[in-house]
């Protein structure tokens, strides 16, 4: 590559965004140990799990408020230093985590893991994927959003095995450490600046952006922002909780481990399904597509307790849920300025990180004050009834043209 002008859609942006989405699954993997032990935590603090699910929520608070300062910052620092701060305070804040009893974990959840830590990595890196890509943004951008899902599939039976094996303690210790170095050198060799705006071409740069359903642009965010909200609450309580209901109902903890890793394996492989939908049909249509999969995964664990078809309802609510985030980055992509997307793409994912926060610590307190999981899946299938129901109206009102007449429109891109 030497020193050549860095292309879009590039096997430089490819490699790029490899490495972002391996940066990604080794950080969503930080708060998910808490998940897998949630049990084992709960009954070693001598707490609820509403209290221990509260500090995985508390890391999900965190980064989203924080996600907005560190794209502010990877904007005019650049990504690289933005990234690995990020990665000592995940390490940082699983060492503390183990330190005492629950006030150590949620200061070294909230604090480091959440606002220092994954704060400087989500956003900022979903943001600086897609100054790489033109015609391959929903693609691209969808494959790094999976970094989650291939977290979920990968981290929780390893984990489980270190659990049973030396505690959740020393498993957290090990992979603050294990983290660490894996980030540092991934940041170190791959994540170079992007692509300028000219480099997509005059007729890009100077192509208007078209309205979002015929909103200014301060309510077009709000109305994402509400959106994104209402969806995200419904996502993270089977994510987070999937393994509790699993040993209420009679499951060991390693089949609950295994259906966490189906629901994000499922999520890994459809997100890209999701993102090449987005390439050709919008960010906008795909968030209503995959909100109404969500909404049909959620009544299937309404109304089921055999152990065959919860796998089947994991899968389904895995695929629903994959295309939700990326897609709200592409539509911002889409209706707003690329100068604008480092702060205006954190601002709106704050509000889904608050969601999600919402969603696990919520489901966890009605959990405990019900007994069982049924009243806090009700009032997620609510909360995503209210989401799909805004989408479609955004829809409705939108008089954007088809994707292929309008690429020019959506080609602007500028460095993170």
């Amino acid at each position: 590559m030497g020193g050549a002008t860095p292309r879009h859609d590039s096997r430089e942006a490819w490699l790029a965004t490899v490495a972002a989405l391996g940066i990604l699954t080794i950080a969503h993997g930080g708060p998910m140990i808490a998940t897998v032990a949630l049990t084992s935590v709960t009954t070693e603090l001598a707490t609820t799990r509403g209290a221990v699910a509260a500090a995985v929520s508390l890391s999900y608070v965190g980064a989203a408020g924080g996600g907005i300062i560190a794209g502010w910052l990877a904007g005019r620092w650049g990504i690289r230093r933005v990234v690995l701060f990020g990665a000592v305070m995940l390490c940082a804040g699983l060492v503390l985590s183990v330190r005492g009893g629950l006030p150590w974990l949620y200061a070294g959840h909230g604090l480091f893991i959440g606002l220092l830590g994954t704060a400087c990595m989500l956003s900022p890196l979903m943001t600086y994927v897609s100054f790489w890509f033109v015609k391959q943004r929903g693609a691209a951008v969808a494959l790094i959003a999976s970094g989650q899902s291939i977290a979920g599939a990968l981290w929780p039976l390893l984990f489980e095995w270190g659990i049973a094996l030396r505690g959740w303690r020393w498993t957290m210790e090990a992979y603050g450490a294990g983290a660490l170095i894996v980030i540092t050198l991934l940041t170190g060799l791959f994540l170079k600046p992007p692509p300028s705006a000219a480099a997509a071409g005059p007729q890009a740069v100077a192509a208007p952006l078209a309205s979002l359903a015929g909103l200014r642009p301060q309510a077009a965010m709000a109305a994402l922002m509400v959106a994104v909200f209402c969806c995200c609450v419904p996502m993270n309580m089977p994510m987070q909780h999937i393994v509790a209901f699993c040993g209420d109902i009679g499951l060991s903890s390693r089949r609950g481990a295994a259906m966490l890793s189906v629901l994000l394996g499922t999520a890994f492989l459809a997100r890209q399904v999701w993102g090449l939908l987005a390439d050709r049909i919008g960010g906008l249509r795909t968030l209503a597509w995959s909100s109404a999969v969500q909404g049909i995964a959620l009544c299937g664990l309404l109304v089921t307790r055999n152990e065959a078809v919860l796998f089947s309802v994991s899968a389904v609510f895995g695929f629903g849920l994959s295309g939700l985030l990326p897609a709200y980055v592409i539509a911002i992509r889409e209706y707003f300025p690329a100068r604008e997307a480092a702060w205006r793409v954190p601002t709106v994912l704050f509000a889904g990180y608050v969601g999600m926060a919402t969603g696990g610590w919520g489901a966890g307190a009605l959990y405990d004050r019900f007994g069982d999981y049924l009243p806090a899946f009700l009032l997620g299938l609510a909360f995503n009834a209210v989401n799909l129901t805004l989408l479609l109206v955004l829809v409705v009102r939108d008089r954007r043209p088809p994707l292929e007449t309008a690429a020019p429109a959506r080609a602007g891109a500028a460095p993170a």
